[in-house]
């Protein structure tokens, strides 16, 4: 049991220091990532405004924006990629974009939210919610020439 507990670190530790030969050109996507937390105030005429702020305290109820930029780094256009991201637990993400795609079971099933189902206890099933999601994906079908970039944007409110 306790060197199961050492031989994973240990693995991804190796894998980080000897990357596959493979691996050793420039990949043709790269990702960037920001995460913002979603404050509401006041201004000097009494309105209300949405400001995106770095996350330094945060609670429940706190919303969260998350950011990933792709680049295409390499000499030719690239589509057909994913950009995968996993939802930690202590978050319930906003599956509002209509490309997003969001998995319940780690990643091994994709789609719409309203189109997945969970199992029940009892061995039934029922319809998915925003609190069942573990990942979110989205497919980018169309090219991404040299030098040019992308971004995708969602939102998630902490737990």
């Amino acid at each position: 049991m306790i060197q199961g507990r050492f031989l994973i670190p240990f693995a991804v530790t190796a894998s980080a220091l000897c990357p596959p030969i493979a691996s050793a050109s420039k990949p043709a996507v790269t990702l960037a990532a920001q995460t913002f937390v979603e404050r509401v105030s006041t201004d000097v005429n009494g309105r209300q405004r949405r400001v995106l702020a770095q996350p330094q305290e945060l609670g429940p109820g706190d919303r969260l924006v998350f950011v990933v930029r792709y680049r295409n780094e390499g000499a030719t256009p690239v589509s057909g990629f994913a950009v995968t991201n996993p939802v930690p637990p202590a978050l319930r993400i906003e599956p509002s974009h209509p490309q997003m795609q969001v998995s319940v079971d780690h990643g091994r099933t994709w789609g719409r939210l309203a189109a997945l189902l969970v199992p029940t206890p009892l061995g039934g099933t029922r319809r998915a919610t925003p609190d069942d999601v573990t990942h979110v994906r989205w497919n980018v079908t169309q090219p991404v020439r040299p030098g040019s970039e992308g971004r995708i944007s969602y939102r998630a409110t902490i737990r």
